[in-house]
């Protein structure tokens, strides 16, 4: 079974508001940076997907927020796949305090992918991409789609 590392990041100043908290639109960026690293991880590198002429929008995104990080704490963001069609790509993200364990929101997001501004199935536009992606342990889930 694949394994992959949980990605770090240190909460930056800029990230807070005037309450001293983290705003609650930079955990979605951070679910896109460990989505990258896990991509990396797992042989997908986000620039040779890219090169290939192949791009993964984000087709939805949650969050379920559970307690507020500050600036100066660092957070583990575990990534886990819920699915995978050939064309979309289905994650999910728990986003726990380093140092407490404590939760800080979980979400979930689903992705398309496209060539040349059309959706695409990897199994024919690069079957490499394909298997990796299949062979990751999932839920296999339905999930809605939209």
């Amino acid at each position: 079974v694949m394994r992959w590392e949980p990605y770090f990041h240190k909460v930056q100043y800029y990230e807070t508001d005037g309450m001293g908290i983290v705003h609650h639109s930079n955990y979605i960026r951070w679910f896109e940076e460990a989505r990258v690293d896990f991509l990396a991880q797992i042989g997908m590198p986000f620039e040779q997907v890219e090169a290939r002429g192949i791009v993964s929008p984000v087709l939805k995104v949650s969050c379920d927020y559970k307690s507020m990080a500050r600036f100066g704490e660092t957070v583990r963001i575990m990534v886990s796949v819920k699915g995978y069609t050939g064309a979309k790509l289905f994650l999910s993200y728990q986003i726990e305090d380093a140092a407490s364990g404590m939760l800080r929101c979980a979400g979930e997001s689903s992705h398309g992918f496209l060539s040349d501004g059309r959706p695409v199935s990897l199994r024919r536009a690069a079957p490499d991409y394909d298997g990796i992606l299949r062979a990751l342990p999932h839920d296999n889930e339905r999930h809605e789609e939209g």
